[in-house]
């Protein structure tokens, strides 16, 4: 994310942010991504916010490497405990590092012309069969919400498109709805797949 107003909506509403995504741990998505990593496995949480999930993965037995381009979120996810720092996905340079890649509604926040390029680098980042779980909303075009957030909105079909050209194998898809911190309700895109 490189979003100045898109960052600075979350460095102003990290503390909402943190206490309306408290409860990530129970979520499904989340608990099967940790069971299908090993112990110990080394994970990127691309967008980590104030540390929720990078949270679990610790507590479950892997090693998790929370970035995050607020300020904001960072500090929320250290005092935790986390080893989180500050990175935007462009920063995301590593080769064969992650046995796993949690990038759950961060890359929304990226312009559709550099979307592929990140997918990319994700995708180089990954171990051989390493594990990706990507979270998006979806819809077409690109907008900001009521908080100023820069989003871009792929088709399940586009984005499923997107990836199998970055070189994933993509091994599940779940759809559904949900409120966000804007308060709007939209629909979203969950995609598991392998690098």
């Amino acid at each position: 994310m490189s979003d100045a107003r898109t960052i600075a909506a979350y460095d102003g509403r990290a503390g909402d942010y943190a206490a309306m995504t408290a409860d990530i741990g129970e979520v499904t998505a989340l608990r099967s991504f940790i069971a299908a990593l090993p112990s110990g496995a080394r994970v990127l949480d691309l967008g980590c916010g104030p540390g929720h999930a990078a949270a679990g993965m610790a507590e479950a037995g892997l090693s998790p490497d929370p970035v995050d381009a607020s300020a904001e979120m960072v500090a929320l996810a250290r005092a935790r405990g986390l080893p989180a720092r500050q990175a935007r996905f462009g920063d995301i340079t590593a080769r064969d590092r992650y046995d796993g890649i949690w990038a759950n509604f961060s890359l929304l926040h990226a312009p559709r012309a550099t979307f592929p390029g990140h997918l990319a680098r994700l995708h180089r980042a990954l171990r051989p069969r390493g594990l990706l779980h990507l979270g998006m909303k979806t819809g077409e075009g690109e907008a900001r919400d009521t908080l100023g957030r820069f989003y871009t909105y792929y088709r399940p079909e586009e984005l499923l498109g997107h990836l199998a050209h970055a070189g994933f194998t993509v091994t599940g898809c779940a759809e559904g709805k949900g409120k966000g911190l804007a308060g709007t309700v939209d629909p979203w895109c969950l995609v598991t797949a392998h690098a």
